[in-house]
């Protein structure tokens, strides 16, 4: 098996390059850095012809909801015009392209029981209308596939929702974080290790996964901050309109799980001990 992995710079990225370092990475510093352009479809096609790809995992992607408003056009081009093209040329080589989608995509209606992978999609904005449209070029595409819908991505590396609260908890006296929207933390490396299992059961279509659980925004920060030691931090309960935002978030994003568990006979990791070990991992690397 011939993987690439493209926008193998962010979370789910690092994770994998920690678990399958044979793999070929692009967009990532250091001596083996791959530059590849996943809008230009001749240097996607060249470069997986000339490195004999079968597999593609696509980590990239536009995540910015709130810019995505302002920048529709952009979150296209890389949430579905450029999945097009790496499905088309996994298609022309009868490979496999393996697909992160969202939570976003079920923004529209309010849900209080997990999603299941056959519910129907209802956007809200702009960033969740675009992965939409991504799962979409790859269905119509006919390209085999394998789409992970995923959620609230966590890890020691890059920005994300932990290392935001470990900072403020650590600075201020008080801070408040909304408690109207629930939803299920994903520890990057937990998805990474899904994803290599899924490659070697021949996993195709479209699964749910996220850890075990549920919770919301500001239970998340409570749970960070305990873990951190971080008590004399008060964090308080708000609602999501008391930060008025451009897009409206999905209120319950839950994901039904019972499929991946099923296919892969495998059990998940509740969140909070992913939380205990990614914080863990972060403790390490501050002190070296």
């Amino acid at each position: 098996m011939k993987v690439l992995i493209t926008g193998a710079a962010g979370q789910l990225g690092h994770a994998l390059r920690c678990m399958a370092p044979d793999f070929i990475y692009s967009d990532i510093t250091g001596e083996d850095n791959v530059r590849l352009d996943i809008t230009d479809a001749e240097s996607v096609n060249a470069f997986v012809e000339s490195n004999s790809i079968d597999t593609i995992i696509n980590c990239a992607a536009y995540t910015d909801v709130e810019a995505a408003e302002d920048n529709p056009e952009l979150a296209e081009l890389l949430n579905c015009k450029a999945v097009g093209i790496l499905a088309e040329a996994m298609k022309a080589h009868d490979g496999l392209l393996v697909h992160m989608s969202t939570d976003y995509i079920f923004g529209g209606d309010k849900y209080d029981a997990p999603i299941r992978e056959d519910c129907k999609p209802n956007p809200t904005g702009a960033y969740g209308l675009s992965k939409l449209h991504g799962e979409e070029a790859i269905l119509n595409s006919r390209v085999r596939h394998l789409i992970i819908r995923t959620a609230w991505l966590f890890s020691p590396w890059g920005r994300n929702f932990v290392k935001t609260m470990l900072r403020l908890t650590s600075e201020r006296p008080v801070i408040n974080v909304v408690n109207d929207q629930k939803g299920t933390p994903t520890y990057a490396p937990d998805l990474a290790a899904v994803i290599l299992a899924a490659l070697e059961a021949g996993c195709e279509g479209i699964y749910n996964y996220t850890d075990e659980g549920e919770c919301t925004w500001y239970e998340f920060a409570v749970e960070i901050a305990r873990l951190a030691g971080n008590t004399a931090c008060e964090i308080r309960p708000c609602l999501s309109s008391e930060y008025p935002s451009k897009v409206r978030r999905p209120s319950y994003s839950v994901l039904d799980k019972t499929l991946v568990k099923e296919t892969l006979e495998i059990g998940i990791p509740q969140w909070q001990d992913s939380l205990k070990e990614c914080i863990v991992s972060i403790s390490k690397s501050v002190e070296k």
